[in-house]
């Protein structure tokens, strides 16, 4: 028998790694693949990434690229001991979300959670929505995603590729933030 013991969850995985180095964690797992001859263990390695296109305040269209989930990385995975051991200590590594307790393997997300997260970065072939109205202070938009789909309300700040809108709710305004990709113009 090997030392290695073998468990046959492969999956997609979710590692928490400081904020502002997932690029660095994908970077240096990538290359621990490599050295420790894992790259039939560790499979992919995906940010996700909603590719965007906005209209700047001079008026051209530019790409946008936003972290889905800043701190976090996804990784496709045969969970071995060995496997979980490089991934666990890469650099800049603080955990495995879903694991519970010291020491313990984590579960692989469900199948429709990774597509949902994949469909999401645009792995389906979508291209990105272009924004072609004008967003401004005032403008009235409609939400088109997330949990509050369907309402109308004003815009009351603009912050790049990020508008703030107040919805209106059991009679009190409340603040919520959004892509512009979750918006759409109200005629």
């Amino acid at each position: 028998m090997s030392e290695e013991t073998i468990n046959l969850d492969q999956g997609w995985f979710v590692i928490q790694t400081y904020s502002g180095y997932e690029n660095k964690v994908k970077e240096d797992l990538l290359e621990r693949a490599e050295t420790y001859d894992m790259t039939d263990k560790i499979l992919r390695i995906e940010i996700p990434v909603e590719h965007s296109r906005v209209r700047g305040t001079d008026g051209k269209i530019k790409d946008v690229e936003e972290n889905l989930f800043p701190g976090y990385v996804l990784v496709e995975m045969n969970m071995t001991d060995a496997a979980w051991f490089v991934v666990r200590n890469t650099p800049n590594v603080t955990g495995f979300v879903g694991s519970h307790g010291n020491r313990s393997k984590p579960t692989p997300l469900f199948e429709e959670e990774i597509q949902d997260i994949l469909r999401g970065m645009g792995a389906d072939g979508a291209e990105p929505r272009t924004i072609d109205f004008d967003i401004f202070v005032g403008k009235k938009v409609r939400i088109m995603d997330g949990a509050f789909a369907g309402f109308e309300a004003p815009i009351t700040d603009v912050a790049g590729d990020h508008v703030k809108v107040m919805v209106d709710m059991f009679g009190r305004e409340t603040p919520v933030e959004l892509t512009v990709q979750q918006i759409e113009e109200v005629e």
